[in-house]
This record gives structure tokens, sequence and C-alpha cells, in this order.
């Protein structure tokens, strides 16, 4: 669906564990309303999420499994069961200094009128992520000290 590379960039002490736990993504996905463990913590190749969304006016069930994992670098979870296939990539990049780039990208195949809307549905997706990754900056601009 879409493509997000964060135009900001945050400390690294933060930016990771804080938009790497998706047990966190309520509070700067803007779409997001809950996350629950089906697998027991911590976060491995393998684990089970169930996901509550709410986009364009729907309610978005579905449970998020952990395909991939590369430490301080990259996340990847992909749909186990839900309205569509989908897939998450978080990466993160050490720019030096403290700082830290987050790029955010969600991909997806609609099904039924959602393939009809699809280029409509990009650019709402498109538009969220940007929130989202407003929203991420604000969180960890506040925590950084100093």
């Amino acid at each position: 669906m879409s493509s997000r590379r964060s135009p900001s960039n945050v400390r690294v002490p933060w930016s990771r564990p804080t938009a790497g736990d998706p047990t966190n993504a309520p509070a700067w996905y803007v779409n997001m309303r809950s996350v629950e463990w089906l697998t027991d913590p911590p976060l491995r190749v393998g684990s089970r999420m169930a996901v509550v969304a709410h986009f364009l006016g729907r309610r978005l069930a579905y449970a998020y499994e952990v395909a991939e994992i590369v430490l301080d670098e990259r996340l990847v979870l992909r749909t186990a069961d839900g309205p569509f296939p989908m897939e998450t990539t978080y990466v993160w990049e050490s720019l030096g200094d403290g700082r830290t780039r987050m790029a955010l990208r969600n991909r997806g195949t609609p099904t039924g009128f959602g393939n009809i809307a699809a280029p409509f549905l990009s650019a709402a997706m498109r538009g969220a992520n940007c929130k989202d990754l407003a929203r991420l900056k604000e969180i960890l601009e506040a925590r950084r000290p100093g």
C-alpha cells in the first residue's frame, strides 16, 4: 500500500525500544487502538500479537506475526490473519552522533472493494504514516535528556 521514510532523526537510546516494541504502537500509531500478546514475550521470530485498528471508519482486527528481527537494524511483521495480507517493516539506521533514522513501510494487498480503491487507500495510508512518524518523533524528543 505505501512506503514512508521518517523525515526526522531521533536519538538512538529511545527510538528502537519505543518503535521496535509493537505493544507501544497505540501510543504513536494514529489508527491503532490495541495490541495484545498472543504468545509470551519477549519479541522474537514467530511471536504473535492481536491488533485492533480503525482505518477509514472501519474496524480492522488482525494478528501480526514477527517474520524477521535483526537486532538494532530491522523488524518485519506480517499478518497471520485478518482482512487482507499485510507487512510492516521498520528499519533503523545509525547516523552517528547519537541519532537514528527510522524508516517505516507498510505493504498490503487489499481484496474486494479495497482492491478497486487501492490508489485511494495508498494515499490515505501514506497520510496516516506521516502523522504516525510525526507523533513518534514528538514522543521521542520529549524523552530526550537535556
